[in-house]
């Protein structure tokens, strides 16, 4: 209200109030209140700009995801893809901002069983994030639970296996990724039934706490972008 105030409704500093509050919103699954705020924000950032700023893609990012969790597939992807060619034009091929791009065009197409196409931007994004990060970064970590998550539900299990591995060895010398390693140690259970390692599986068997999602394969979030006045 101050901004709107201060500098009309059309302005960057406003935007930015709109996004971060449709991120709040989001977050606490007050999903048809956010998605508003959301558009609002693209809308300013577009008209103050132009339609190939970074700020547009990070927005489109938002949005899209958005949309992804409220099952409109159809109106994300162009999104998606959209924020990918500004990211790629913007930064060029190898910033980890284009691997963010990646995964969530990723996401999508692998909720909408393509996985044929998810799967080698999985993989670009895995390489983009080690060669910005180092191997043992939380991104990593998330990356490399997408690709295992992909070649489980294609039942490539053996190949699933050391990348989940991986992932959950990152996240546990994380205090602060213990959730998630909970997620990806269920992960590496069932993928070692699924290979006939019954014994071995029920060594990474973690139980459910009462707030815990159970682990379903599904990869991870996409990432929402909250940008700083």
């Amino acid at each position: 209200a101050i901004r709107e105030a201060s500098y009309g409704p059309n302005h960057p500093d406003v935007a930015t109030c709109l996004n971060n509050l449709a991120g709040l919103l989001k977050q606490t699954n007050r999903l048809p209140e956010a998605e508003p705020f959301f558009r609002r924000a693209l809308e300013i950032w577009e008209a103050s700009y132009g339609p190939d700023h970074p700020h547009v893609a990070g927005s489109l990012n938002n949005l899209a995801g958005l949309l992804e969790q409220t099952n409109h597939f159809a109106e994300a992807e162009p999104l998606c893809r959209r924020a990918l060619a500004i990211r790629e034009a913007s930064y060029g091929p190898n910033h980890p901002d284009v691997a963010t791009s990646l995964n969530n065009l990723a996401l999508l197409l692998a909720y909408t069983n393509r996985f044929a196409e998810a799967e080698p931007l999985y993989r670009r994004a895995l390489a983009i994030y080690e060669a910005s990060y180092g191997t043992d970064h939380p991104s990593v970590a998330r990356s490399l639970n997408n690709l295992a998550g992909l070649l489980k539900q294609t039942n490539r299990f053996a190949e699933a296996e050391p990348l989940c591995r991986r992932a959950l060895e990152i996240r546990l010398r994380q205090p602060h990724l213990a959730e998630d390693a909970k997620q990806t140690s269920r992960s590496l259970a069932a993928i070692l039934r699924a290979l006939g390692r019954d014994t071995e599986a029920g060594e990474f068997d973690v139980p459910d706490d009462e707030n815990d999602d159970e682990e379903t394969g599904k990869p991870a979030s996409t990432d929402e972008e909250q940008h700083n006045a």
